[in-house]
């Protein structure tokens, strides 16, 4: 998406409302040292949401301060680089994410990357349009926390150019009342902002913040119908989705027994189901010669039919409709009708359904085993296995349901910290290899691990006795102590095996 709203040259309805509610949550300049007031809001910096990465700064004045810096992320090697925010489980979040290039890096165009959102690869970044015309570029999802954590991370792909680095701008996380986009089924899919628009207005003003409370991005619509202007006043907080009232302020609309037809959004959309808002509100005072009634039809399809709307303002909502290519949106006016149809302001957001999971019991084992690290890998956040090809460095997991760890390879990670006893619930683990690091403190009971076969733990500092638990997998043919501090002999078990390899000395 494409957001001119952030040349400061555009800065001046914000501005105009400086004692306005600071929206809920997190509103991030991402690289920044200090605070940022643009308007009513202010951003904060991200050291206190992600450990990785690189900062910089934009030197430009034409641009939102909040744009002047960024991170970035060097390390090819990392599969992904995740903010982690706390959240309440089970609510219902809004996340924008905002990328000015501003050529940071020397290049001539911006890197392309993905996006994902806990476990689930969320959409591609591509700047590199917006770009060529001078501005920056949004994103925005409606998620509902699965977990105590929200992460949103970023990862190269396959189109990510060799020695360029994923960035990002500005990320905003607002928390959203229960009845924002609640006919939605939040615990299979998250939805995908497309559009969202206001029809018919004299400038080209994007409606956000104080006017929208979650800073929601109005954008305005024209083609080559008739408009009209509204004074009247709707309680947009009847509405379910608690649109800003300045979207009622002008419609798009057409003469009595004239059918309006609306080609919006302006470009195609990929095949996939979509959630669809759309909203009027009738710009006459009441009287008997002011009603208006039509149908509602959405490319053939009756989408609302009757629709009766009235100065106090009516919006349609229709979840999992499938759309592919162009949307037509047509108003047919009821034969009796006194006034044509007219349409205030819409929203589409794409359903995506959430990707796969690690089994929550890994994933906590996981999460404790960093939690014990002193300096973990920088790709060490979110889903330990997904999506696929964004597991952590050095963690391999099954490739089919459950999605489980099977093995660790950390050798020469320049890991520190204790192994946390948390390791014992990875009971699908094959091979454990952590040799070459700092590791101290004593080897962990490792007697549920049925499945292990390989442990290779030499050229550390671990103390204290061999766990006599090594002793009684079944699986277990190779292992490598050497180079520790450990005061006690293999377990005889492990002796009297045919066919085991075990170092200790």
């Amino acid at each position: 998406m494409s957001a001119g709203v952030f040349l400061l040259w555009l800065v001046s309805i914000p501005l105009l409302i400086q004692a306005a509610r600071q929206p809920r949550d997190y509103l991030i300049s991402c690289g920044a040292t200090t605070e940022i007031k643009e308007g009513a809001l202010t951003y904060i910096p991200d050291n206190d949401f992600i450990s990785s990465g690189n900062t910089t700064t934009i030197q430009r004045t034409d641009i939102f301060p909040r744009l002047q810096t960024l991170r970035f992320f060097p390390n090819a090697h990392a599969t992904k680089h995740c903010y982690s925010f706390p959240v309440i489980r089970g609510s219902r979040y809004l996340i924008k994410t905002v990328y000015f290039y501003g050529g940071f890096d020397g290049g001539s165009a911006p890197p392309v990357f993905d996006q994902i959102i806990d476990g689930t690869k969320w959409s591609t970044v591509n700047t590199t349009e917006d770009f060529a015309s001078g501005g920056s570029s949004f994103y925005e999802a409606v998620v509902a926390a699965q977990n105590k954590i929200l992460s949103v991370c970023l990862a190269r792909n396959q189109h990510t150019p060799a020695g360029s680095s994923p960035f990002i701008s500005s990320l905003e996380v607002h928390y959203l009342e229960s009845s924002v986009y609640n006919s939605t089924n939040f615990d299979k899919a998250m939805l995908m902002t497309v559009a969202r628009s206001r029809f018919g207005s004299h400038d080209d003003a994007i409606i956000s913040y104080p006017d929208d409370i979650f800073n929601r991005f109005w954008e305005p619509y024209k083609d080559e119908s008739p408009f009209v202007t509204s004074n009247s006043n709707v309680t947009t907080t009847l509405f379910w989705n608690i649109p800003p009232q300045k979207a009622f302020a002008s419609a798009l609309t057409t003469s009595r027994g004239k059918t309006l037809t609306l080609n919006w959004p302006a470009f195609p959309l990929t095949s996939g189901l979509y959630y669809i808002a759309l909203y009027f509100q009738d710009s006459r005072s009441p009287s008997p010669y002011s009603w208006r009634v039509f149908d509602v039809q959405i490319n053939g399809h009756f989408f609302f039919q009757q629709m009766n709307v009235t100065e106090t303002g009516q919006g349609v909502v229709g979840t999992n409709w499938p759309l592919s290519g162009k949307v037509v949106i047509t108003l047919s006016p009821s034969p009796s009708a006194p006034v044509g149809p007219l349409i205030n302001a819409a929203e589409i957001l794409q359903l995506l359904p959430y990707g796969n999971k690690t089994l929550t019991r890994d994933a906590a084992a996981m999460e404790e085993l960093r939690k014990e690290l002193v300096n973990p890998p920088e790709d060490w956040a979110a889903d330990p296995c997904m999506p696929v090809g964004h597991s952590w460095g050095g963690v391999h997991c099954t490739s089919t349901e459950p999605f489980r760890v099977v093995s660790l390879n950390l050798t020469g990670y320049g890991l520190s910290g204790k192994l946390s006893p948390s390791i014992s619930r990875l009971t699908a683990i094959r091979h454990i290899w952590l040799g070459d690091n700092k590791f101290h403190g004593v080897i962990p009971d490792m007697s549920p691990l049925k499945a292990l076969e390989t442990l290779h733990l030499e050229n550390n500092q671990f103390e204290g006795p061999v766990p006599p638990s090594l002793g009684q997998l079944p699986n277990l043919h190779e292992v490598f102590l050497q180079h520790n501090k450990l005061n006690s002999s293999v377990p005889e078990p492990l002796t009297k095996r045919d066919g085991l390899s075990v170092r200790l000395a």
